[in-house]
């Protein structure tokens, strides 16, 4: 699952805290979205359906979502239930929303919401390896399947881990941690947390004050296992083609390599990245813009909500209009952030 409204980031605190279901920026990702009676919605990220619930208030609303973790299907049946047909909850991943949509027979669409990260839910429990709070399974497979953070780590080379770490966990001290991986699996692979953790800890000592240092290594861990970038472009790309004109595509994010995905997405689609002087005065841009972008953004929590809900310190959404121009495709700029540079073995 990619979402849920609550996630643990660099910069939110130790890694693995108590985690409780609060829907981040709820308030404003609903007045984004413009939520009217009736609307159709769809929710990418259903975590525990904070956004879902919050949408469905409103008379006549159908939403349909999605979530790639099978825990999150089973946990949101009741939901299903109580919403009397104005709630489709899909087990898969968000890239394929264009996919289902239509196979269900469903859009366009007046809004999409995409919470982007690892929900609270999956924080909390050590079986599924997001956290080192308690000791668990090295796993952190959103959907349950593929390659877990085990294998990444007990099979990696040292070059390979560095960059994992260097590029998606932004790890200065990469080269180290992998280095000490590398060595220390020989006599015992990692196939818990609280052994890579506090591995780290004693490779990489940190400051009371600060983060734990193994944070950023399994936010890496957690990324390249579930391709996340990758699917977060993919599924931006989705949400465009199903949204009607006038629609809003709503997007919260938690750190810097989501929100810089996002961010270009957007200024693609506005045409903000072109020259202006490329073209002549009153001219018309090279490809139209299958987006506008109100005012104001990003759009981050206030202190209250920060207050009662520290996750909410580093979230920002993104939100942008649907035009009535066509779609665009994905653009080998955006793919390039979702890929980790062949240079082997980044950080110190």
């Amino acid at each position: 699952m990619m979402g849920g409204s609550g996630q643990d980031h660099v910069g939110q605190g130790p890694a693995g805290g108590p985690a409780h279901h609060i829907p981040v920026l709820r308030e404003a990702v609903l007045a984004a979205l413009g939520v009217r009676p009736d609307g159709l919605y769809l929710d990418g990220t259903f975590g525990a359906g904070g956004y879902t619930s919050a949408i469905l208030a409103t008379p006549g609303t159908h939403v349909l979502a999605f979530d790639r973790d099978p825990s999150a299907i089973e946990a949101g049946r009741d939901l299903v239930h109580s919403a009397s047909g104005r709630l489709t909850l899909v087990e898969d991943k968000f890239s394929n929303l264009g996919d289902v949509a239509t196979r269900l027979g469903l859009g366009p669409f007046d809004g999409v919401t995409l919470d982007i990260g690892v929900s609270s839910m999956q924080l909390d429990q050590a079986i599924r390896g997001f956290s080192f709070r308690n000791d668990g399974p090295l796993d952190m497979r959103m959907s349950k399947s593929g390659l877990s953070a085990a294998d990444i780590v007990n099979t990696a080379s040292v070059e390979a881990l560095a960059d994992i770490l260097y590029y998606y966990g932004e790890e200065r001290a990469s080269r180290r941690i992998a280095r000490a991986i590398v060595a220390d699996r020989v006599a015992k692979p990692f196939v818990t947390t609280k052994p890579l953790a506090d591995m780290i800890a004693r490779v990489v000592p940190g400051k009371p004050t600060e983060i734990h240092p193994a944070t950023r290594t399994f936010q890496a861990l957690r990324i390249a296992v579930n391709d996340e970038l990758g699917e977060l472009v993919r599924g931006l790309a989705a949400a465009e083609r199903v949204l009607k004109p006038g629609g809003c595509l709503a997007v919260v994010t938690f750190h810097s390599l989501e929100d810089r995905i996002v961010k270009q997405f957007f200024a693609k689609r506005a045409g903000k990245g072109e020259a202006p002087g490329r073209r002549l005065p009153g001219e018309a841009p090279a490809i139209p813009p299958s987006f506008t972008l109100p005012r104001g953004q990003p759009v981050v929590a206030e202190p209250a909500e920060t207050a009662a809900n520290p996750r909410a310190r580093s979230a920002k959404l993104r939100f942008g209009l649907r035009t009535e121009n066509p779609a665009l495709e994905i653009g080998a700029d955006l793919l390039k952030l979702t890929q980790l540079p062949q240079q082997g073995g980044k950080g110190h």
